[in-house]
């Protein structure tokens, strides 16, 4: 999407707040003996209290309200039955729609106790994503957003997952720019504009570099046992200075 008035900033902040609300209510109720269903509930309830939609279950047909993955799991986890437990990493993806536009953001956070080693990775995929958006500007070209992303995460000590990308949103889920790379590719010459609405969601690993789909034609994990990754995710819209985001509380 590519913003054409100030009624369309309006509602892409409306839509943004209530996901990062919904977000946060889901991540103050998560606790051990709960089940990732319950907490998707949580989340059914966030946003129907404020008129939204769940984006997925809408556009895509997704089995759920949100997107719950705990250890292993990385992306698109479907929540069940599976019981949260102490020192899971959980990860929370939430997309929504009001009034035909859309928002897109997600958390990773440790049920307590936390360890030092996922405490870090998960500052890390925050400070990633931060950075990215405080560089990024209208003329900037899309794999800078790579190269910023593969940059951070190397200094930190983690690896980027690469099969995992940002994308554009706003009137729908999916939208142009499709398949913004988090790592630097040289032979992708696209260049951000002012107005465009994208998200920016870097998955920091520490150990996998890519993710695999499991049976249920959904949910993607680590191909090993022993990586963990963390995603931190917000909608920005771009303009001639600093970005916009839209799912910031």
């Amino acid at each position: 999407m590519t913003i054409e008035s100030q009624q369309d900033i309006e509602q892409l902040l409306k839509i943004g707040r209530i996901v990062a609300l919904t977000i946060e209510e889901m991540k103050r109720s998560a606790k051990p003996g709960m089940t990732t269903r319950e907490l998707d509930w949580i989340g059914r309830d966030a946003l129907a209290r404020h008129g939204a939609t769940s984006a997925p279950m809408k556009d895509v047909g997704f089995p759920a309200y949100t997107c719950i993955c705990v250890n292993e799991e990385v992306a698109h986890g479907i929540p069940g039955d599976r019981v949260l437990k102490p020192g899971d990493l959980v990860n929370i993806d939430v997309s929504a729609e009001r009034d035909g536009y859309y928002a897109d953001a997600g958390q990773s956070f440790q049920i307590a106790p936390a360890s030092t080693d996922l405490e870090r990775l998960c500052k890390s995929a925050y400070a990633t994503m931060m950075k990215v958006i405080s560089g990024l500007k209208a003329g900037m070209r899309l794999n800078q957003i790579g190269r910023i992303m593969e940059d951070e995460a190397r200094r930190s000590g983690h690896r980027i997952v690469e099969n995992l990308c940002s994308h554009g949103v706003g009137r729908g889920l999916h939208e142009e720019p499709v398949e913004i790379l988090p790592y630097f590719e040289p032979r992708d010459r696209r260049v951000l504009k002012a107005g465009q609405v994208i998200t920016i969601e870097p998955f920091l690993s520490t150990g996998a570099s890519y993710v695999v789909e499991q049976p249920d034609g959904w949910t993607l994990q680590v191909p090993d046992t022993r990586s963990r990754v963390a995603q931190f995710e917000h909608t920005v819209i771009v303009t001639n200075g600093k970005p916009i985001i839209t799912t910031a509380c």
